[in-house]
């Protein structure tokens, strides 16, 4: 028993000893220093309780709240679309149809273009005066946009620029898809029933864990949104896509205040924290297993 704990711990211990060094270690330390005065280039560093987060939430910090509500408006749109989109996707891609592989291959290399090269390619096709989409829009006589450049279309431009990379969460969903058995369409087949009750009856149901893993990943991912505030926009205009991690990483790295950042650090852990919590709950209404019952 002793040895067979000894080996287990000793080939565990690496991951064990980055668990501690890497992730536990850290925000250890970020959470003392959420309750300091620490300046990267100010010696020392003064305990000053709660003042960072009372700074935060009294409204003296006005672009906290305006990157919070920035971030949140982003999620609202971002979350449901890549979740309908997705699945749409997958759906298609789940036919039995020629050069099916090659579709998904298609469908799949957007996510693994590095952000940078894909944020100058987006820059490009939303440039309001020579972009490819206004030019198109132009051609076919609709009305164009400022895009990435007017406040009130900046979010939703960069959700479009965020769409494109879909591929993990559509590779996802076929997997949850080629899950479920074929007996269950084809005892739809012999009810008479069309697509729609296989859609509503077997195909939904049965992919309620994939879609609840989904929506998990893409609300954590959404709301730690970066490079598009960062290549794409710099926060403008006038701070109207200033997300929340960005406006953390400037706080920290540009402004050099750690302690502050830190503070901002540890808020967006307990937002995250909360609505996943929130759809753990509410997954017990509405995620299927394979065996009939609910979560």
């Amino acid at each position: 028993m002793r040895k067979g704990l000894f080996y287990g711990l000793l080939f565990t211990s690496p991951a064990i000893l980055g668990f501690l060094l890497f992730t536990l270690g850290p925000m250890i330390a970020s959470l003392v220093l959420s309750l300091s005065d620490y300046n990267v280039f100010k010696e020392g560093t003064a305990f000053i309780g709660f003042d960072n987060y009372v700074r935060l939430f009294s409204g003296e910090d006005d672009l906290f709240y305006q990157s919070l509500g920035a971030t949140f408006y982003f999620v609202a749109l971002r979350v449901p679309a890549v979740i309908l989109i997705s699945f749409a996707v997958a759906l298609l891609l789940n036919m039995n149809v020629k050069g099916r592989a090659l579709f998904r291959t298609i469908i799949y290399l957007p996510s693994i273009v590095p952000a940078v090269a894909s944020a100058m390619i987006w820059m490009w096709l939303l440039n309001p005066d020579l972009g490819l989409i206004n030019t198109v829009l132009e051609w076919l006589h609709l009305p164009t946009s400022n895009w990435l450049y007017a406040e009130s279309s900046v979010i939703p431009s960069v959700v479009l620029t965020t769409l494109w990379g879909i591929g993990g969460t559509v590779i996802i969903f076929l997997a949850g898809l080629s899950g479920i058995p074929k007996q269950y369409y084809e005892a739809i087949d012999v009810d008479g029933g069309g697509w729609y009750s296989k859609l509503r009856h077997i195909t939904i149901p049965m992919v309620t864990p994939t879609l609840f893993f989904n929506t998990i990943m893409t609300i954590i991912g959404s709301f730690q949104v970066f490079n598009e505030a960062y290549i794409l926009t710099d926060g403008g205009p006038n701070n109207k896509s200033l997300f929340y991690v960005f406006y953390l990483w400037r706080t920290g790295f540009r402004d050099t205040e750690m302690g502050y950042a830190s503070a901002l650090a540890w808020v967006l852990f307990v937002i995250i924290l909360f609505f996943t919590f929130i759809v753990f709950k509410s997954s017990k209404s509405w995620v299927y297993y394979e065996g009939g019952g609910r979560s």
